[in-house]
């Protein structure tokens, strides 16, 4: 008989969204009248840009001609797109990066967690908690963790708490570690790192031969000046850092799917021999044998997004949630909860009320008021005790579950 890969054994129940839509959905079997407003997942509710989709028509049109049909791209992404996102994500602000250190792909979740198997399985793993399930998962998955605690830990991971009494930044790790998963703006609890705390993970990472994997999927909904839109706005990061970027929640392409990773030539591991390696080329040998690329129409319309009529057009989106994200933060405060996040994020981190757990709340939000939202307990054991809320719904239903939670939600 075939065995198996035990460490899939080692995860804890199903994913944490599974589980979500599964209460969700068994509550709609027991009240199919209820008028429920999801504020869980962070999915996106705004059409794509024009230009976008004016883009991605005309690329249709290209498929239907010889002339201007398109088979295999390259995996790495059409020059077309990687030299939008240099210019404009990177150049502009200082930073150079060479058309050989981008990646496009289907979407940054999928870096995220396949990024970890160019590593050995004997690296030491720091992950924030509470923490985006997809770094810690696909680890378990790997073998890189250990076994299961009794407290919710793994035995092999380097946790860094996050909650108020450091202000959701966490600190440097006591001991040694060789890979570190940094989110910011952070996914749960929509709060973010100054320029200043992200050069001490630097100065760690340089003299620790770490490296830093750098999630900035919601980079484009900083506001405030001195949070970094690339950890490579920081001096020497490029010799430590892989930073992975989406389209997702910039543009909307949640169901799209377009995303990108960095991998500068200078960020290197050692081998068994002990010889240097660039991270690099291992990333390119994976991409280029499990990936055959974006499709070309997806990344036409990507492309789009740096266009002026684009960059005007993403610019009202993200205005519009983080609008919403405004209303849920007000409402909340003003239902005399505590919250966080919400300014550089669309994500509103709230504890919970009466000492209640995270999935106690869950339940009472969607008993009562017919609300979805997300249990911090499932980014992790320190995000027991909190709750997150997402400002990408539309703004009459935000509207609605911020005047519920204000007016019909009674805690004892």
């Amino acid at each position: 008989m075939a065995t198996i890969n035990d460490n899939y054994l080692k995860l804890q129940g199903s994913y944490l969204f599974a589980e979500i839509g599964r209460r969700v959905e068994a509550f709609k079997q027991a009240h199919p009248d209820a008028d429920i407003i999801r504020l869980g997942i962070g999915d996106v509710t705004q059409p794509l840009p024009a230009a976008c989709i004016e883009a991605m028509h005309k690329a249709v049109d290209e498929m239907a001609h010889a002339e201007t049909f398109r088979g295999y791209g390259p995996e790495q992404g059409y020059s077309f797109l990687t030299e939008a996102i240099i210019e404009h994500n990177y150049t502009s602000r200082g930073i150079q990066i060479d058309s050989d250190e981008i990646f496009v792909s289907d979407g940054s979740k999928s870096d995220c967690g396949n990024i970890q198997e160019i590593f050995g399985t004997d690296n030491k793993v720091a992950i924030t908690d509470p923490v985006y399930p997809v770094y810690l998962d696909t680890n378990v998955m790997a073998g890189r963790t250990g076994t299961l605690q009794p407290d919710g830990h793994f035995s092999g991971v380097t946790y860094l708490p996050c909650d108020a009494s450091n202000n959701f930044a966490p600190e440097l790790p006591k001991e040694r570690v060789d890979m570190i998963y940094l989110c910011c703006p952070n996914n749960p609890t929509g709060t973010t790192l100054s320029r200043e705390e992200l050069v001490k993970w630097v100065d760690y990472a340089r003299k620790n031969e770490s490296v830093i994997l750098f999630d900035a999927a919601y980079a484009a909904y900083i506001t405030e000046d001195d949070v970094p839109r690339s950890i490579y706005e920081i001096e020497g990061a490029k010799e430590v850092a892989i930073e992975f970027r989406s389209f997702s929640k910039t543009a909307g392409f949640t169901g799209t799917r377009c995303g990108y990773t960095i991998i500068p030539k200078a960020v290197k591991g050692r081998a068994a021999d002990g010889t240097h390696v660039d991270f690099n080329k291992l990333w390119n040998r994976r991409h280029t044998t499990k990936f055959n690329g974006t499709a070309y129409i997806i990344q036409r319309g990507a492309a789009a997004i740096y266009t002026p009529a684009g960059q005007q057009q993403v610019k009202e989106t993200i205005a519009y949630y983080m609008e919403n994200a405004r209303i849920i933060r007000e409402g909340l405060q003003a239902a005399g909860l505590t919250v966080y996040g919400g300014v550089n994020a669309p994500y509103i981190w709230l504890k919970t009320p009466a000492g209640m757990s995270s999935w106690e709340f869950f339940d009472k939000l969607l008993t009562d008021v017919n609300i979805v939202g997300t249990p911090g307990a499932g980014f992790g054991p320190c995000g027991e005790g909190y709750f997150r809320l997402t400002s990408f719904g539309d703004r009459e239903n935000t509207i609605r579950a911020v005047d519920r939670i204000k007016n019909q939600l009674h805690i004892g």
